[in-house]
């Protein structure tokens, strides 16, 4: 028996668009990696800001916080680490398999100075979440405005 498959005529477009997305999350002084599979996966991040501090999130399911490496040299905050994949002892046809295993590695360049000795990361359901306090030099003063004394 034949099985028959829906064809999607989107669905190129939605490979050529997740292609182009990789090629400008590559950084210039390197050769994109478009066709090649490779064992990374790019790690998906929310960064915020206020006028405190950065909050990185990012998405760490089954990550032990022991795989996880988080460095900051200048301004440049590197994640890395391996999601390791589980060892089956018994055979097993998968029908879809959409989980990632292996290396990731994801860096950000931070636009002000943070305190280093101030970092805090906190591994919480499946969530990483990295608080960078601002250096205090980059965080902004109000200035208050006095009176003249002679009223004028």
């Amino acid at each position: 028996m034949t099985a028959l498959t829906r064809w999607d005529p989107f669905s190129e477009t939605v490979t050529m668009r997740n292609m182009m997305e990789r090629l400008f999350d590559e950084p210039f002084f390197q050769a994109p990696r478009l066709w090649e599979r490779s064992e990374e996966w790019n790690l998906a991040l929310d960064v915020t800001e206020d006028e405190n501090e950065f909050v990185i999130k990012a998405s760490t399911p089954g990550v032990s916080p022991e795989d996880v490496e988080i460095t900051l040299s200048d301004n440049l905050l590197t994640i890395k680490g391996e999601m390791k994949e589980e060892k089956e002892t018994e055979e097993k046809n998968y029908h879809l398999r959409e989980r990632h295993y292996g290396k990731f590695m994801r860096s950000i360049t931070l636009p002000v100075a943070v305190e280093a000795d101030r970092i805090e990361a906190v591994n919480e359901n499946g969530v990483l979440t990295v608080h960078l306090p601002k250096a205090e030099a980059v965080k902004p003063k109000r200035i208050t405005i006095k009176p003249t004394v002679n009223g004028g």
